[in-house]
């Protein structure tokens, strides 16, 4: 017993001692387990007692919700009662409307074709006009192209100018208030003369208009050919003003100003807006630069001008005319009065007249009372009565 089995630390540990422990031990173990077994038998009847509890509050729940689902299936079958007969409304008024939906929409299926067919002609109509109108364009770009290969001759140009110009003042004058390519004293022939009134000096104008600088400016694709182009336009213009004025400004002979006429009012405006300097000059040389427009303008002023002239003309004939005229009515207003006089002479002898027919018809009433009666005729004598009649 005394055997020697381990040592803890410094003390040793014999084989009794560790019989003792371990009985001990085992006692120990015992007396755990039963208190173990104790507690569990004492948690389960707890656990079976909250089971039945448990148990029996199910059974009145599943009671309750037995009672309530009895309760849902009525309320369920009620509420599937008023919904089949609400759906059967419900479907009726849903295919009413569904029906008349489809009325209008055929009938706006019906009215829409319609308008598409009706927008569709009116596209077609259109189309039709914008064909026309591209034909159109296609002849005035012709035209234009034609228009351009004879402003780049320089003799169609000068026959285009002259032709706008005549077409001008033709329109707009009577015949003898002008004269064109008519040849001056000094043997310049301008293109047109306008004669003023009063045997004024006539108005000249020319048409020979130098196209040829301005198309350069035009075509010009850089600053260096531009400026080139326009120092040979401003020379261009400069001498043309300078030849008018030299040519066809002839004291006693012609006005003391001149036009020079521009076909065009874009090539008008142009020389306005960028040659401005030129325009001043051809004013102080007395030679106006007038467009289509301003040449209009000036000849119906001298058409008015050529009016007034000839109105004054003709005054002194009407004054004439006038003074006549009143003597023709003074005249007709004496022999009316005469034939007043007369009427009145005559409605006199009318009036005396009248009364010698009453006495003449009072007498022969007394001559025929004398047979009517033999007591007035011996009573009163024939002579008393004709004096009575009287």
């Amino acid at each position: 017993m005394e055997t020697l089995l381990f040592t803890i630390g410094d003390r040793p540990v014999t084989l009794g001692e560790a019989l003792v422990v371990s009985g001990l031990a085992a006692a120990l173990l015992l007396a755990v387990a039963i208190v173990v077994i104790v507690r569990a038998r004492g948690a389960a009847r707890r656990m079976a007692e909250e089971a039945t509890t448990h148990t029996r509050a199910l059974e009145e729940q599943v009671r309750s919700l037995v009672s309530t689902q009895a309760e849902m299936s009525g309320r369920m079958q009620t509420m599937a009662e008023l919904f089949g007969g609400r759906q059967a409304e419900l479907n009726k008024a849903i295919s009413e409307r569904l029906d008349g939906m489809s009325h209008k929409m055929h009938q706006s299926m019906g009215e829409a074709t319609r308008n598409t067919h009706e927008n569709l002609k009116r596209l077609h109509e259109r189309l039709a006009v914008l064909d026309a109108a591209q034909t159109n364009i296609n002849d005035l770009t012709g035209q234009v192209s034609t228009l351009t290969n004879i402003l780049a001759n320089k003799q169609s140009r000068g026959a285009f100018g002259q032709g706008r110009m005549e077409a001008i003042i033709s329109d707009n004058l009577p015949p003898g208030a002008f004269e064109f390519q008519v040849t001056l004293k000094t043997g310049a022939r301008p293109d047109c003369a306008v004669y003023m009134p009063n045997g004024a000096p006539p108005l000249v104008i020319d048409a020979k208009f130098p196209l040829e600088g301005f198309n350069a400016v035009r075509a010009a694709g850089t600053p260096e050919a531009l400026k080139t182009a326009e120092q040979q336009f401003r020379g261009d213009l400069i001498k043309h003003v300078k030849d008018i004025k030299d040519r066809y400004l002839v004291p006693g002979e012609t006005q003391d100003t001149a036009f020079m006429f521009v076909p065009s009012e874009s090539v008008f405006a142009e020389i306005h807006e960028r040659f401005d300097d030129v325009v001043q000059r051809a004013y102080r040389a007395r030679v106006v630069i007038v467009s289509p427009t301003l040449l209009l303008l000036s000849i119906q002023v001298t058409q008015a001008l050529l009016r007034d002239a000839r109105l004054r003309e003709q005054a002194d004939v009407i004054r004439d005319e006038v003074l006549k005229l009143m003597q023709d009515v003074e005249r007709l207003d004496d022999r009316v009065r005469k034939l007043s006089s007369h009427f009145n002479m005559a409605q006199k002898d009318i009036d005396q007249i009248l009364i010698s027919t009453e006495k003449v018809t009072k007498r022969g009433r007394g001559i025929e009372s004398i047979g009517l009666g033999e007591r007035e005729a011996v009573e009163q004598p024939p002579q008393q009565m004709l004096l009575a009649g009287e």
